[in-house]
């Protein structure tokens, strides 16, 4: 018998892929969401977080929770009121769910939780491993709150896992198209110094991470979502001009002018953050696209 998967951050660029993958897959796909689903093949529960309310019926017949909602971290500066709901929109939905499982019988045994490796911050060349302390920027208190709001379901019997994700390779979002924007035209440059590591992830690894955290019911705990073979911000856009075909010359663009232009948010950009991923391929998951190149090379195919 098939499980029945609710996702929160469903409609968003890993939710939707994600959710694809589940239904081919043939498992039962709900999602929690602010708006009426418009998919026959999904039940949709409504919600709203900011008013803490949640329909009850969600959990219904639920066996697994995927949590990946929460607002965008590069949509707007970092204003104080900015970064609250960057926090609050990960840590209070997830409370609502699981205000839910306190009150009511359900079948739900496991949590498996979206985080990011904004836990570790600007670490430079040292190589970050899930024992690793966290950082304490805003990037690290929010993946810090994340994460802790999400092991509030061990409380409750259940089996958690909190994969912290790198930057996704995709064309349909996220910050490959940005990145590569300049680069098509023949404009591209690398950030900062152009050392700091960037760990990236294709999008298909992804999607089957979080299969292999579902099929694989002896995974518990933080994992890296982070490709065996990492990059720096140089490497990473010259690969991208490699693959695209374009010339790779100008300077590196100052990262005072990145400070200037987008405040303590730069700190994405030209932060350095070299995770490492031994832990989840020492549980036993292959990589599709453990090369950069490769990865590149797949997505601009399409």
């Amino acid at each position: 018998m098939s499980k029945h998967i609710l996702l929160t951050g469903g409609t968003g660029l890993i939710g939707k892929k994600l959710t694809e993958h589940l239904l081919s897959k043939g498992y039962s796909v709900s999602h929690l969401s602010r708006k009426p689903g418009t998919d026959a093949r999904i039940a949709t529960y409504l919600w709203d977080i900011n008013k803490g309310q949640i329909d009850e019926h969600c959990i219904d017949e639920v066996d697994i929770i995927i949590h990946l909602a929460g607002s965008a971290i590069a949509d707007g500066r970092w204003t104080e009121e900015r970064k609250k709901e960057i926090i609050e929109s990960r840590t209070k939905s997830i409370a609502l769910v699981y205000d839910v499982l306190k009150k009511k019988t359900h079948n739900v045994k496991t949590v498996i939780s979206a985080s990011g490796v904004g836990y570790y911050s600007d670490r430079g060349n040292d190589v970050m491993t899930e024992t690793c302390a966290p950082a304490h920027d805003f990037m690290g208190v929010c993946c810090v709150a994340w994460e802790n709001a999400v092991n509030e379901g061990a409380k409750l019997g259940l089996r958690v896992v909190k994969f912290r994700t790198g930057v996704v390779l995709s064309l349909d979002g996220g910050a490959l198209p940005t990145i590569a924007a300049p680069i098509k035209l023949g404009i591209g440059a690398a950030l900062g110094s152009g050392k700091q590591w960037m760990p990236w992830i294709h999008e298909q690894d992804v999607i089957y991470m979080y299969m292999f955290a579902i099929e694989h019911e002896e995974l518990n705990g933080a994992f890296n979502m982070v490709a065996p073979e990492p990059a720096t911000n140089k490497q990473f856009t010259k690969a991208i001009a490699e693959v695209l075909h374009r010339p790779f010359w100008l300077p590196n663009v100052p990262a005072f002018a990145l400070k200037l232009a987008l405040g303590e948010m730069s700190t994405v950009v030209l932060g350095s953050t070299n995770a490492s991923a031994k832990k989840i391929k020492a549980a036993g998951f292959s990589f599709s696209y453990p090369e950069l190149i490769g990865a590149l090379k797949d997505l601009y195919k399409k």
